[in-house]
């Protein structure tokens, strides 16, 4: 038995298992919270993770590639970077898959019967895991770019009720015509 007609023939278990496996990641409450319903509106994070690791599961048992896989990641790593887990939190749920399609296989009596296969399935896994990591990462730095932006826009609204806006804003303007705002010269 390949690893993809385990995939196929095991989904409903093996995808139950690795949801349940995610939700230990988080704490206690928390987990409770997201077993309780898969509603979009009334739990947008289990329905987003649900949907992400149906997507990829999918994808996984019909032999796609990394590219088609990428949108089910997003679904995912955009939830895990706003929460603020750590980068190796974030992506380890291809790890917690692995060990339930390993159990799963020893269950089957196929633990000997297909190395290669399971080889090439994990290969995979571990190329989706890099791939995670650079869309976790490209999240965490559009959150960090919003934070920023944010904290500019409220200290420029500072300045502007304080009345130091118009200076800030003339000494922006004498830097953009190339002046040099060190008063000391350059006498050298």
């Amino acid at each position: 038995m390949s690893v993809e007609d385990l995939l196929l023939k095991k989904k409903s278990g093996i995808l139950d298992k690795w949801f349940n496996l995610i939700l230990k990641s988080y704490p206690s409450e928390a987990s409770r919270f997201f077993k309780k319903g898969m509603d979009k509106f009334s739990n947008p994070v289990s329905y987003q993770i649900t949907l992400g690791i149906t997507g990829i599961y999918g994808a996984l048992s019909e032999g796609k590639n990394s590219e088609e896989i990428k949108p089910f990641l997003d679904e995912i790593i955009r939830i895990r970077a706003v929460q603020g887990l750590a980068p190796s939190e974030a992506v380890s749920f291809f790890t917690l898959l692995k060990g339930v399609v390993r159990e799963e296989l020893k269950k089957e009596g196929a633990k000997e019967a297909m190395p290669e296969d399971l080889l090439r399935f994990e290969s995979k896994l571990d190329e989706l895991t890099f791939m995670s990591f650079d869309v976790y990462m490209k999240f965490r730095e559009k959150l960090f770019e919003l934070k920023v932006n944010e904290v500019k826009n409220r200290v420029s609204g500072l300045l502007r009720m304080a009345g130091l806006a118009r200076e800030l804003d003339e000494t922006t303007n004498f830097k953009e015509r190339g002046g040099n705002d060190d008063v000391r010269g350059t006498s050298e």
